[in-house]
């Protein structure tokens, strides 16, 4: 099966291999294999929300396709993101470069006032 296929299955859960997983949706399991995925997705709530949501794919052949798609979804969003984190940290640094030019920059000053009080004047 298509390494592309499993990403999306990748950090589910560790305990269970992901061609299992596929497995169960294609029906390729023995009994007691289906068994132990269900027993599973019992304990895990997300592998149980995904694979409900790849078993409503009416035509088992487009799970593939499914899956491939979310994964360019998914990767889409976490693109996005970032891009919108670096963006609002951009932003915000000039407000930073800015205060501390003008802390310096009283620091001086005083410095100065400081200085020439103490000279008399």
């Amino acid at each position: 099966m298509n390494n592309d296929l499993l990403n999306i299955l990748s950090n589910s859960n560790k305990d269970i291999d992901n061609q299992m997983l596929m497995d169960y949706l294609a029906g390729k399991l023995s009994g007691e294999q289906k068994h132990e995925v269900e027993r599973m997705m019992a304990d895990n709530q997300f592998m149980d929300d995904a694979m409900e949501g790849l078993e409503q794919v009416k035509d088992k052949k487009n799970i593939e396709f499914v899956v491939e798609q979310l994964n360019r979804d998914l990767r889409k969003k976490i693109d996005k993101k970032l891009r919108n984190r670096r963006k609002r940290k951009l932003k915000e640094y000039p407000w930073i470069y800015f205060a501390a030019f003008l802390i310096l920059l009283l620091l001086v000053v005083a410095w100065i006032v400081v200085y020439r009080i103490r000279r008399g004047g």
